[in-house]
């Protein structure tokens, strides 16, 4: 038994060492050279002694305007994320539910179509959707002609539009799979002993099936909340998040010690946000 389980045990650690070693490699690493970067006095691009700090942490209190932001990134990844669900959702149910055949296959290619085109190109040909006489603006007056300009560039609905475009896909595919999984017989039951449709929903698919609304909702909320390309070319100076000014960090003022420590604080809130909510979701049997 002991040789046996020493074989599994090798045989499990042959299959995931490699994946493992990986992500160390790829995700602890780098966010542990970060993590040094953040306490340095100095950007590491100035020939200076190493010394380290905590002022960059101390930034995002003194400076009201980090925290602003930060507000606004977490209104912002709440409201793309509801978006996303509440056109995902549908979708996602029609999918697994109602469309079969050649017509599931169809629309799982429009699905995962936007994922086939660089994200930055997707961006900006919403600008060219959403400008003054882009085709939104176009297509409205050929139906109304003597209404007033359409331009939603540069404003936070394009913002909340260019990014519900981008992960959606993450929301109806993983709504899709919990979906799929959930058996017909269930509904089949419940309405055989007179439910209507809506309590059905209520009552018994929407429950089950909210492992997989969460995972999107995770999926698309802790990128979002970090997000800079969308806000920067689609909002401008109304888009403004946490993120761009991160970004700023590394690419503009070459802070990079400050960029760095704003990318933990922003970590460390979500972190904070998940430990809050994760007991509550387990109380009502949402996570195991």
């Amino acid at each position: 038994m002991a040789v046996a389980d020493r074989r599994n045990r090798g045989a499990i650690l042959a299959l995931t060492g490699p994946a493992y070693l990986w992500l160390t490699a790829t995700i602890f690493l780098p966010l542990s050279a970060m993590l040094y970067c953040s306490f340095l006095a100095k950007s590491p691009l100035i020939p200076a002694p190493v010394s380290f700090t905590l002022k960059h942490y101390a930034a995002f209190i003194d400076r009201p305007v980090n925290q602003q932001l930060m507000l606004w990134s977490l209104q912002l990844g709440a409201i793309v994320t509801i978006c996303c669900l509440v056109v995902g959702y549908p979708a996602a149910l029609a999918l697994a539910k109602v469309i079969k055949g050649r017509w599931r296959e169809a629309m799982f290619l429009m699905v995962v179509l936007p994922f086939w085109s660089n994200a930055l190109v997707r961006v900006f040909s919403w600008t060219m959707v959403l400008r003054q006489d882009g085709f939104l603006d176009q297509a409205f007056h050929f139906v109304f002609p003597d209404a007033p300009s359409i331009n939603l560039l540069f404003t936070y609905p394009a913002v909340v539009i260019g990014l519900v475009h981008s992960y959606l896909p993450y929301m109806i595919l993983t709504c899709y799979v919990s979906l799929q999984a959930i058996d017909d017989s269930l509904m089949e039951a419940a309405r055989s002993l007179g439910a209507e449709r809506w309590t059905v929903f209520r009552r018994v698919v929407f429950p089950l099936s909210l492992p997989g609304v969460l995972s999107g909702a995770m999926l698309i909320f802790v990128p979002v909340i970090g997000s800079f390309m969308e806000p920067r070319i689609l909002g401008g100076a109304k888009g403004a998040t946490l993120g761009m000014n991160i970004e700023e960090q590394f690419t503009v003022t070459a802070n990079w010690p400050l960029g760095a420590a704003l990318s933990f604080t922003l970590l460390a809130i979500v972190i904070m946000i998940f430990a809050v909510l994760y007991p509550i979701l387990k109380r009502r049997g949402v996570w195991a």
